[in-house]
């Protein structure tokens, strides 16, 4: 078996390899292991998916940090989704062996949540949009890429399993210097981050906030020493 394993930003890269990987390529990271760094929203994840089965992969995982939507998570909580739910509503449940076996595996270093797991088009800033969220879908996360893999993984009746690192907690707001400088495609430029921070000083403690806390879910996220 080849597992491919779809990476949104280079930050959540670097937790599973040193080695330098362009947005939109994959490489092998070890015998039977692909990565692919796909770039941030679904159309991306959806084209490393493809990328990613045409090189060999025969199960996905789609790997990376998530928004919590549940109160009882905090940064760095993994959660590893045995739901997922589409912006449109529609459901898919995630149940096989190798659900489980993944599941016990990460349970023995430390522990993992289980839960729903909802879609967002968009970056979700405000502690009141996760809680309307989650109280509509009763999902404890979101992210902008798991479902997109998981529905590519479903047409090609391939295992899927999407492992998530919780950053900002369901009552955090984003700092709006976020939304300014990320892009369409849900990347980050840092020109824009760093000239809204001159323009508004007073975003910097929240950033600084959100850093140690994307700090907290590389932690858990990285290899196992």
């Amino acid at each position: 078996m080849i597992t491919g394993i779809v990476v949104a930003l280079p930050e959540e890269v670097t937790t599973l390899t040193s080695k330098r990987i362009e947005k939109r390529h994959c490489v092998f990271i070890r015998d039977k292991v692909l990565i692919a760094y796909s770039g941030a929203g679904a159309d991306n994840a959806k084209i490393a998916a493809d990328l990613l089965i045409n090189k060999g992969a025969n199960r996905l995982i789609s790997w990376g940090c998530a928004a919590a939507l549940s109160d009882s998570l905090k940064p760095g909580d993994l959660v590893l989704a045995d739901t997922l739910i589409d912006v449109d509503d529609n459901e898919l449940t995630l149940s096989s062996a190798w659900y489980d076996f993944v599941k016990s595996v990460i349970n023995s270093v430390l522990p993992v949540y289980s839960g729903a797991l909802t879609e967002s088009v968009n970056i979700i800033s405000s502690s009141r949009e996760k809680q309307h969220l989650n109280t509509i879908t009763n999902a404890v996360a979101l992210d902008m890429e798991s479902i997109a893999v998981a529905k590519v993984a479903k047409q090609k009746s391939l295992p899927f399993i999407s492992v998530r690192a919780i950053v900002d907690p369901a009552n955090m707001n984003l700092p709006q210097a976020i939304r300014y400088a990320a892009t369409d495609a849900g990347d980050i430029v840092l020109s824009r981050l760093l000239l809204f921070i001159a323009l508004h000083p007073t975003e910097l403690p929240g950033l600084i906030r959100l850093a140690r806390y994307f700090n907290a879910a590389k932690k858990n996220f990285g290899p196992r020493r």
